[in-house]
Formats: structure tokens, sequence, C-alpha cells
């Protein structure tokens, strides 16, 4: 178990950066979410935890987009984001990893990397065909970018490799770099210490809480994997069975009666 290393969180402020209101989603009858409600601040990192089935997948693909909620809202700097198609969400700010890692695999590391940088350019075909001057000085941009996060994550020796012959440990720090490189405001992480070793999810830890601190990126951090959740998040909402069965701080989250009973069941379970 790691050793608990938080960060001073800053002071919360009135219009949360993310704002999660009455969520909830159903599937031919099956409620996967029942009325979810958290708040989100700037410059924090907040867990989102429960069992298998509890919810914290389709709450996930909800401020991706990939789902709609069948009821409630969610707002983004006061705005509602459930209009936006998937493919334009990162243009507002969000960014996100996978479970399963979802790269390019036939594509270098550097390229998988200027992909993420598609939704801060402002190019087109035909200004693209003519190399004209302004698109020049963005090609620039994006290249001293896409060095920047190869340095910062460590890829720059692999930077000209193929995906899919690296290891998988290094191709969940590719996917990283891929959601950094549209510069987020909120960056998703969706089991990130999925396949990873003690060692390996000590040193994700780490990097969690220096791209918020060095970078400014909010975190919302879906995860498993109790020790890192508990070590670095400043919030934690816990879900079962759709619903949200506690909120707050990782030590109150952790000693809640019913988050240990959803855990570990009861003597009367």
């Amino acid at each position: 178990m790691m050793q608990a290393q938080l960060a001073q969180a800053p002071a919360m402020s009135a219009t949360p950066l993310l704002a999660v209101r009455d969520v909830s989603v159903v599937f031919g009858g099956i409620i996967a979410l029942n009325g979810v409600s958290f708040d989100m601040q700037k410059g924090h990192i907040l867990g989102l935890i429960g069992p298998n089935g509890a919810g914290k997948t389709t709450l996930f693909n909800c401020l991706s987009r990939l789902y709609q909620p069948s009821k409630g809202d969610i707002l983004l700097e006061g705005e509602s984001i459930l209009k936006r198609p998937a493919h334009k969400i990162s243009e507002i700010g969000i960014g996100r990893t996978f479970q399963n890692v979802a790269l390019f695999p036939n594509l270098t590391v550097r390229d998988n990397v200027r992909v993420g940088t598609h939704a801060r350019t402002n190019s087109d075909i035909i200004s693209d065909s003519l190399k004209l001057p302004w698109v020049r000085r963005g090609e620039a941009d994006i290249n001293r970018r896409v060095d920047d996060i190869l340095t910062y994550l460590d890829l720059h020796s692999v930077a000209d490799t193929v995906v899919a012959g690296l290891p998988f440990g290094t191709q969940k720090r590719v996917e990283l770099a891929r959601a950094l490189a549209a510069e987020p405001k909120i960056l998703l992480l969706d089991e990130p210490a999925g396949g990873l070793n003690h060692e390996e999810v000590y040193i994700l830890g780490d990097l969690i809480r220096r791209i918020r601190d060095d970078r400014g990126v909010t975190v919302l951090l879906v995860e498993h994997h109790m020790g890192l959740v508990m070590s670095i998040a400043d919030h934690v909402v816990a879900l079962n069975f759709g619903k949200k069965l506690a909120e707050g701080t990782p030590t109150q989250v952790q000693n809640d009666p019913e988050v240990i009973k959803a855990y570990l069941g009861s003597k009367d379970s």
C-alpha cells in the first residue's frame, strides 16, 4: 500500500469546474445510474470508486459523451455539455484515457501524440495543401508541444517507435501523452493502474499528482486500486448499484460504514 502524500488542495470556488446534476441512465429498463450528483473543483484530483457494476464506467462515458443520460445534466464551467457530440468534447477541454489502451498501433509514439493536438488546431484541407504561412507556424507550435510532452513523460527515447511493439506500461503513458496534447482542463483517467505492477502504480500516482500540479489539469480518476486512489485524491465519490453511496475526503469515504459494507459485505448479508 502506498503512503498517503496528498498535496495541498486549492480552496473551493463558488462555481465548480464540473457539476454532475441528478444524472440517471437507463438501458432497456436496467437502471445503470440513479440520480447521481457531485461537484468537481478546479485543481482537484477526484477519485470515483465502487464495486464492479456500480455505475462508474457508465458515468465516465456520460462525461466523455459516449452515453447520453436519460435524465439530469452535466455542466462544465456552468455550461451544459450534453448537446455536444463525443468527437467535439475535447474542444471544450475534456480529455480521457481508456481502460483498454486505444492507440493507433501502427503509428509511432510521436504520431499518436500528434493526434491529440487536433482539437487545438484551426487548419483545413485547403490551407494545409497550400502550406500557408499561418499553417506552417501552427505546425511548428504543434511540434514544440509534442516534443515538450514526450520529454515530460519520458517518451523521447521511443518517440519514433511504432506503438504496437512497446510494453503495456509504456503504451499507457503514450495514451496519457495524447490526452495531454489536447491541453485539457479536465483529464478523465479510466483504470490507469490496470495491468501495472506495484512499482509502476507508485510511479503512476506520483505522475498524476505532478500533472495536476505542473500543468494545472483537474483529474477525475476511475480506479479499482484503492491504494492509488486514497493516496492521491483530494475528494472521493463512491457509487454502488448506480447510486451515490458516499462522498468526502479519502479518509471519510474509506471509513464510511456503507462503503465498507459494499466492498466487504456484512455479517447480515
